[in-house]
């Protein structure tokens, strides 16, 4: 008896503390959620703002339709400085304007990626995309040499042989009538991440039904949905009553598809090393260099860490760079202006010649450089990202205390009137240096910018340039979309709802390459 009353009073203990736990844990959320309320209440806000759940239930679920609705309110509150979305408990505060966005991205004080983020640990980890503090830190250091310009150079051989295949797809399509020319484009960037970034060949554009492609549309969407429906950030209700079963199906096909690569890659130098081949005839790749990286201490990267990188510059060296070539195509396809001042460009470069394409070449192609720079100023390939405020700050008169979010708008901010005459005209010659003197610096920042930015720009823009010059060498390209047609879709990365669809016309023969 003297047991059981001990036990029942053990788990009446038990039970209070979890109770009192509970309680304080709400008392300190409240709280929380209060003071940031009432610190934040003179910033304009998109609407109605209901207790505990914010406007959440005022957000379109569709993803189009809630890009369309934040361009909307972004437009609304054009002349603010800013405006406040809360979705539940957490407030973010959309910025669109160079100055502001300057004070919160060259500011490394406020370097945490947002809350937002969290969703996508399942599937990249804390890479470098996705890390804060010391671990970002720590990583970014170690990674930098590896986006070296030797490296890249590197890299062209591989870029192309995957834009000759596009080119080879492309003929099948030249004088037929339109198409959707989406995939053809992201499969060839497919190819190329996997060949640079882990030394394998996967042959996507030989397999036009790519599971890994599909399952990272699938994901996006799905991370996307749940990043703006605050019911289901809880994990037990996700599994319970959301996506979370499909999203864990999706993982497994998009690690698989990494671990796969990874562990072939590792048996490969295996092979290398027994067989004593030199390390000079094969070619490097990124997962070769993770493979060797070591931090200060002389620690080299565990399996996790290479696991996290492989499946972000997959995820980020495809994609992203797949988008930003598909809407310059439609752009220089809605424009033959700009398409025959790029074609002279390129003749005047290589001639009949049918030779690879060197980065000397690259260097020489100055105004194709501005086509791909008026096209990620109009659709920027990341829409929008987000940082965590670490200490209280005031930008412009309004309070923004520590812990709330940011959402930098880039799609927005790079149609600022006063920074870009006439926003919605696709004028490359914004990009001359004599037009773009002066221009603020925050103004255009397709790959971010501050000590955060991307760290693949240039490996983005040297792909971007082949790939599109190789395509624009052999053909005469012409868009079949009006550009409300494009409906784009903000995502992860923004994509037109329903494809690029073009018509293809062979250009002269070419000569024999010499």
């Amino acid at each position: 008896m003297a047991v059981l009353i001990g036990s029942y009073s053990l788990s009446i203990i038990l039970v209070s503390a979890l109770i009192l736990a509970l309680t304080y844990i709400t008392y300190k959320m409240l709280g929380n959620y209060v003071s940031m309320y009432i610190a934040m209440k003179p910033i304009p806000e998109m609407g109605t703002t209901f207790p505990i759940i914010g406007n959440a239930l005022q957000l379109k679920t569709q993803s189009r339709e809630f890009f369309d609705q934040i361009v909307a309110l972004s437009n609304k509150f054009y002349t603010l400085p800013m405006y406040k979305i809360w979705l539940g408990t957490v407030p973010f505060v959309i910025l669109y304007h160079p100055n502001t966005v300057e004070s919160i991205l060259n500011n490394s004080i406020h370097m945490d990626k947002s809350h937002a983020y969290t969703f996508l640990h399942p599937w990249l980890g804390t890479g470098l995309l996705t890390s804060t503090g010391t671990k970002w830190r720590q990583r970014r250091k170690m990674l930098t040499p590896t986006f070296h310009f030797s490296i890249l150079t590197d890299f062209l051989e591989v870029m192309n042989e995957q834009a000759e295949i596009l080119v080879e797809k492309l003929q099948e399509k030249a004088g037929k009538g339109k198409f959707d020319c989406f995939a053809h484009v992201t499969l060839c960037a497919l190819d190329i991440i996997c060949e640079t970034a882990m030394g394998k060949k996967i042959y996507a554009q030989s397999n036009s039904e790519s599971e890994y492609v599909k399952c990272v549309y699938k994901m996006s969407d799905i991370v996307s949905r749940r990043q703006r429906a605050p019911w289901f950030w809880p994990d037990f209700l996700y599994y319970s009553i959301g996506d979370g079963k499909e999203h864990d199906k999706m993982l497994k096909i998009l690690h698989s598809f990494t671990c796969k690569v990874i562990r072939y890659r590792g048996e490969n130098i295996s092979n290398t090393k027994s067989n004593g081949e030199a390390d000079g005839k094969k070619r490097r790749a990124f997962l070769d260099m993770l493979l060797k990286t070591v931090d200060e201490e002389g620690n080299s990267m565990s399996q996790q860490d290479i696991q996290e990188e492989v499946d972000t510059f997959m995820f980020e060296g495809h994609d992203t760079t797949a988008a930003a070539m598909n809407w310059a195509l439609h752009l220089a396809g809605s424009h033959p202006e700009v398409q025959r001042r790029v074609h002279q460009e390129l003749d005047q470069v290589f001639g009949t010649s049918e030779r690879p394409i060197n980065m000397e070449d690259l260097k020489k192609l100055k105004y194709l450089d501005c086509v791909i720079k008026e096209a990620l100023r109009l659709y920027p390939s990341v829409p929008f990202f987000a940082r965590t405020i670490c200490r209280d700050t005031t930008i412009k008169g309004y309070t923004i205390p520590k812990g709330s979010n940011i959402i930098v708008f880039l799609y927005v901010l790079h149609r600022d009137p006063r920074c870009f005459p006439e926003p919605e005209e696709f004028r490359p010659e914004r990009f001359l240096p004599e037009n773009s003197a002066g221009r603020p610096t925050y103004a255009y920042i397709p790959f971010s910018a501050g000590p955060r930015n991307c760290i693949g720009q240039r490996f983005a823009m040297v792909e971007e340039k082949v790939v599109l010059a190789s395509i624009l060498r052999n053909f005469t390209v012409e868009a079949c979309q009006e550009r409300e047609d494009l409906m784009p879709v903000g995502e992860l990365i923004l994509r037109p709802e329903k494809g690029i669809w073009i018509k293809l016309e062979k250009r002269a023969p070419r000569a024999s390459a010499k």
